[in-house]
């Protein structure tokens, strides 16, 4: 995906805004298996996904929890070390080799001081990453693993195909086991 389809589907920038941002955007490529974002790090870099699927996870009592994928046109970011500078609490693993925008954090922020077009599209970018957040908590909290399942095939159906069943299981909150089992009764 190019980056101006990715700026736009955040907020439409007037060209002379956009042709800026993009001036401090740059492409970088990683192999898979990469963690592009460590826990416990300040990150001062965000990323678009222009090519590639990657998945966020937390380690609880040494076990890797996933609660997000991300694909072409996301965005991969510690958002406690964006909105706050501090140290992040998730690692953010490239599940395919990918080729990402970088947006330095430091000049994200300067670019906001500078143009209130771009000010005004960080505003909404914050405001879409805090939605994503809002609905993966209450899909977490208010829906079973078989809900949660069907919404990821219904919405998301080419990442059942490119994402490893252990780490879709660990998404859901269950076992491999009972993950095939969801997918028996929904066949």
């Amino acid at each position: 995906m190019e980056i101006q389809q990715i700026l736009d589907q955040i907020y439409t920038l007037p060209e002379a805004s956009r042709l800026l941002l993009q001036n401090y955007i740059h492409e970088v490529s990683f192999s898979k298996g990469h963690n592009v974002i460590r826990a416990e790090k300040t990150e001062t870099s965000i990323y678009f996904i222009k090519k590639g699927i990657a998945r966020a996870y937390a380690n609880r009592d040494s076990t890797e929890v996933t609660f997000w994928f991300g694909k072409e046109g996301d965005t991969l970011l510690s958002m406690k070390s964006y909105v706050a500078n501090e140290k992040g609490y998730e690692d953010i693993e490239l599940l395919e080799d990918c080729d990402l925008y970088q947006l330095k954090t430091e000049q994200l922020q300067t670019l906001f001081e500078n143009d209130i077009h771009i000010a005004n599209w960080g505003r909404k970018f914050a405001e879409k990453e805090l939605l994503k957040t809002e609905e993966r908590l209450i899909s977490r909290q208010f829906r079973t693993a078989t809900e949660r399942y069907t919404e990821l095939l219904q919405h998301n159906p080419d990442l059942l195909l490119r994402i490893q069943l252990g780490h879709i299981a660990s998404y859901l909150g269950i076992t491999q086991v009972s993950l095939s089992r969801i997918r028996a009764e929904i066949k």
